[in-house]
């Protein structure tokens, strides 16, 4: 790409410098104030680029016919080139588009307009790429992330003072996960161009011992989605069933290698659809571009599962159960820092528990939730026979309410706290029947682990000798006991619908909170667009 623009520039730097020669100085000092009133006139509007060609005296960075402005221009054409392989809109940063304008840029006055739109989309193209080209909460209101933008006159000056090509490669984030997201979708996009996967699977479920056309269309389908070998076969043999079962794998299915329902749905999802997915994941990974922490708790709610990561390896992993489906219940996305556990903790129950399901019950019968202290504004229980709950509604109700530690305790025996706005924390739970289920979506918005005991002891043998035996002691007690983590960690907790492992594994995951489908639609508003590409 830039050794295509070069010759043009150069003959256009050439043509540039020998009609200077010949013009009158008048006309040249008339020529080089309206170019810089044209800048002034079209950075006005933008208060980072005022301050940035104020601080230059208006002249411009991109339309000149120095050697740094060709770098920057080439530089620029260059990498929107390649903005629709991290997909972004690719006909908002269109070089061919972007050349045409220029080359339509005759007078001075013009020419100052073309530095500005130039500068313009560069504002516009750097954001996008290194820190998203959405704003998620206005999309998804349960997104609470916290988006880590820079500053929009530091991505002028930093161009400025750079290696412009260098300065445009190092703008995605730099993340492994990002990485191998952008490989999987420009594969994924030459096997679209190729027809994606091929016919889907008709008909319904097929177990092991089957044969026929449709074992023969479900062996084409995993042969082109990689699951197997291409085959010969028409029988669902043990080779047919392994494949099933790495695929249920691959897409948090149950791996039982039986093609049911679920499996053939999730299976004969198109190619372009699974982009689409494979899109908003880098667009998510932008949103969350600054370092997550050499160790890190890792809860994907798509996935149910809460995992430590030492240096994007995943050293301790446990299933989950996240907020219901109900828009009132679903878990929120954002980051926080966990500081300390507490061992066999009381649950304060929430204020919206308490007045939306506790007080009604209260005022049908005054012993219900009997498990529960009603307690004062100071913390001391009060006898719930000597109040009349009639007379309070959701507003006015005074009391607050409160389980004490127990193995019954609604956050079991330990919890994890990373104090936050929405009262989100990890805990135990004494319903342990719901880590079998394959959606585990049932909690209030609390993150349940499935293995609580052995999450403690991995986050605490960085500080203690023997840290199942310290949990355990304080666990014996019977005491409520809070725990320090010397060494906060920093807890993430994500929604992704495709995601690879370190191994190079691509996973896709459904959709659950319908989240990933509001934010591609808003995508798609943006010019985001899925392709096929060749070669």
């Amino acid at each position: 790409m830039t050794t295509f623009f070069t010759p043009f520039f150069r003959a256009f730097a050439c043509v540039a410098f020998l009609a200077a020669l010949w013009v009158p100085a008048s006309t040249a000092q008339a020529q080089t104030t309206a170019f810089r009133q044209a800048v002034a006139e079209g950075a006005a509007r933008d208060e980072a680029m005022a301050e940035f060609y104020r601080g230059r005296d208006f002249n411009g960075i991109w339309t000149g016919t120095t050697r740094a402005d060709r770098a920057r221009r080439n530089a620029l054409l260059a990498a929107f080139a390649s903005a629709g392989d991290h997909g972004l809109p690719a006909a908002m940063y269109d070089p061919d588009a972007l050349m045409s304008r220029l080359q339509a840029a005759n007078t001075p006055a013009e020419k100052g307009a073309m530095d500005v739109e130039m500068s313009r989309l560069f504002l516009s193209y750097a954001r996008s790429i290194q820190t998203g080209i959405l704003t998620p909460s206005r999309v998804v209101a349960e997104i609470k992330r916290e988006i880590p933008l820079r500053s929009r006159l530091g991505y002028l000056q930093s161009l400025e003072a750079s290696s412009p090509a260098a300065f445009l490669a190092a703008l995605p984030p730099s993340s492994p996960e990002y990485a191998r997201l952008l490989r999987e979708k420009l594969t994924l996009e030459r096997l679209l161009a190729n027809g994606g996967w091929g016919p889907t699977v008709p008909g319904g479920a097929m177990e092991p011992g089957a044969s026929g056309t449709r074992v023969v269309a479900l062996r084409d389908r995993l042969v082109a989605m990689g699951f197997m070998e291409r085959s010969a076969t028409q029988t669902y043999d043990a080779t047919l069933q392994a494949a099933v079962q790495q695929f249920q794998q691959a897409h948090g299915l149950t791996p039982d290698g039986v093609a049911g329902a679920g499996t053939l749905r999730e299976m004969n999802i198109s190619a372009a659809a699974r982009l689409q997915q494979i899109i908003v994941a880098m667009e998510r990974e932008r949103w969350t571009n600054r370092p997550r922490g050499e160790r890190h708790v890792w809860v994907n709610l798509t996935d149910f599962t809460a995992a430590i990561m030492d240096n994007d390896r995943v050293t301790f992993s446990t299933r989950s159960v996240i907020g219901a489906l109900d828009s009132d219940r679903q878990s929120p996305e954002f980051s926080d820092v966990m500081e300390f556990m507490v061992i066999n903790p009381s649950w304060y129950v929430p204020r919206s528990i308490i007045v939306n399901e506790y007080l009604p019950a209260l005022q049908r019968n005054r012993n219900a939730v009997s498990h529960i202290e009603i307690t004062d504004r100071n913390g001391r229980a009060i006898n719930r026979g000597a109040v009349n709950f009639s007379q309070y509604n959701a507003r006015t109700f005074p009391f607050s309410m409160r389980q004490p530690p127990s193995r019954g305790n609604a956050l079991g025996l330990v919890k994890f706290m990373f104090p936050n706005q929405y009262n989100i924390y990890l805990h135990d739970t004494p319903a342990k029947s719901l880590f079998g289920r394959e959606v585990r979506a049932f909690s209030h918005g609390c993150i349940r682990l499935n293995d609580p005991f052995d999450f403690a002891y991995a986050l605490l043998a960085v500080q203690e000798t023997d840290p199942e035996a310290f949990f355990q002691q304080r666990l014996r007690s019977g005491s409520e006991s809070r725990v320090n983590l010397n060494n906060p960690v920093p807890v993430h907790i994500v929604y992704r619908t495709a995601f690879t492992h370190t191994t190079g594994q691509l996973n896709f995951r459904r959709d659950i909170y319908n989240r990933d489908s509001r934010i591609w639609a808003a995508l798609a508003n943006e010019g985001v667009a899925v392709r096929a590409i060749g070669g």
